[in-house]
């Protein structure tokens, strides 16, 4: 008798360890989640983009070059910006990226002390930064990719007195007034005219590189100057945003309209006969160009430290001259 309960105690202990033991190897079954390994691409450097401002049109551009060389490069690259221009903002995002150590920064300049001593902390920890689309000569960027800003103007006040007849009141429409690119622009645009009696500026506003803004500023000058004959933008959107302010304010108004960049909806109005002509300048070109020169800078010094990409005053004749059809449609 004892011999049996000793067994049917032997035999209850193992069922019920063989059913504990079930349970916990189909539990473990049921919520263990296998964890797959994960391989994160290797890069050879990291750079950053720093825009003027995140989503503007033409910021974009420049991002999209950027990011056809990274690809092609094996960069991983990061785009960064304030959501709105604001110098301020720009110089936190550089400072911040000179803090985390990337392999190399690209910058659009900011006039002033504050900028310049960044660029030299970032050059003291190794950091070779690019100026892009707006040079800060002063500072000890490593080089400038971009427009040559004061020939742009130039080209715009070149193109006024080619394509206008008898005496024209001109209001300028600029970016941003203390936005380095726009004062060169506006130097040579006024040089390009000085000699040009005929042609007299009334007066300057600022769009705040908004199509808006740039609708507003055509508002107040044609308000404040009711003699105004010509305006002449010099920021991305500035032409767009004049023809939009013309049509809203002054539809029956004939104005020479001028305005700056080949964005989609620029090239359209050219099209159109709502603008005039624009100064082309090639962002795409630029953020390419940025990232092989950076990519060369962690070997060596360039040779070159001012790069100038292409610049043209372009007119209804031009858009087919210059295949800009086909190039818009791939923007």
């Amino acid at each position: 008798m004892k011999g049996a309960k000793w067994f049917i105690f032997i035999g209850g202990g193992a069922l019920f360890f063989s059913i504990v033991g079930a349970m916990i190897y189909f539990g473990y079954k049921t919520f263990y989640i296998e964890q797959e390994r994960v391989e994160y691409p290797t890069y050879d450097y990291h750079f950053v983009l720093i825009s003027e401002e995140l989503d503007n049109d033409y910021w974009r551009l420049v991002e999209q070059g950027a990011r056809r060389a990274a690809e092609e490069k094996n960069i991983f690259l990061e785009y960064v910006g304030p959501r709105k221009a604001d110098n301020d903002q720009l110089l936190k995002r550089l400072d911040r990226m000179i803090a985390t150590k990337v392999d190399g920064i690209i910058v659009q300049g900011v006039e002033g002390s504050e900028f310049e001593d960044l660029v030299f902390k970032g050059i003291e920890n190794g950091i070779p930064i690019i100026t892009i689309d707006t040079d800060v000569k002063t500072s000890m960027r490593s080089a400038y990719i971009g427009t040559n800003n004061y020939y742009a103007g130039q080209l715009a006040g070149e193109m006024l007195i080619k394509n206008t007849t008898g005496t024209q009141y001109v209001g300028i429409i600029m970016g941003r007034f203390d936005a380095i690119n726009q004062q060169e622009r506006v130097a040579g645009f006024k040089d390009a005219i000085a000699a040009v009696e005929r042609i007299q500026i009334v007066g300057e506003k600022e769009s705040n590189i908004t199509q808006s803004g740039a609708a507003q500023a055509t508002y107040a000058l044609l308000k404040e100057h009711s003699r105004v004959t010509a305006l002449v933008g010099l920021s991305a959107l500035d032409g767009i945003g004049i023809v939009e302010g013309l049509q809203e304010f002054l539809p029956n108004r004939e104005v020479y309209v001028s305005a700056f960049d080949l964005l989609p909806a620029t090239t359209a109005l050219i099209k159109d006969e709502r603008i005039d002509g624009t100064v082309a300048q090639y962002p795409q070109e630029m953020g390419y160009e940025s990232i092989y020169s950076m990519i060369e800078l962690q070997q060596s010094e360039l040779l070159e430290k001012e790069i100038y990409t292409p610049t043209r005053a372009i007119r209804k004749e031009n858009i087919i001259e210059y295949g800009l059809d086909e190039h818009v449609k791939h923007d």
